[in-house]
């Protein structure tokens, strides 16, 4: 179930910052959105962890505000991979990595732990 719940959530951020984000933008249907959903989770599963190991160094020098830069990355992977979604410019890889955070902590406070 928890699973689900990260990938519908998923889905929603990028919808989300492509509504709010200008240089955002997503061209698919539901279900290219869930599973752009999916592919954000699996590469934030996979892919994100090693890269944070990597650059344990610099996230310690920057007082943690290099995982922004990580999940600009992963944002930017996630836009390689899938065909409907185009992001503009660096800003808006900045600002929807932001909103993108955004929904995911909102989320995550409001549903229950033990799901």
């Amino acid at each position: 179930m928890r699973i689900i719940v990260q990938i519908l959530t998923n889905a929603l951020a990028i919808a989300l910052a492509a509504k709010i984000v200008p240089g955002i933008i997503f061209t698919g249907d539901l279900f290219t959105l869930v599973i752009a959903g999916l592919v954000l989770g699996l590469i934030n599963f996979f892919v994100k962890p090693i890269l944070k190991i990597i650059s344990i160094p610099l996230i310690v020098v920057t007082l943690g505000l290099f995982t922004l830069i990580i999940n600009m990355a992963m944002l930017w992977a996630l836009e390689y991979l899938i065909i409907e979604l185009t992001i503009n410019g660096f800003w808006a890889f900045f600002w929807g990595t932001i909103v993108m955070s955004a929904v995911n902590i909102f989320v995550s406070m409001t549903i229950k732990k033990d799901i």
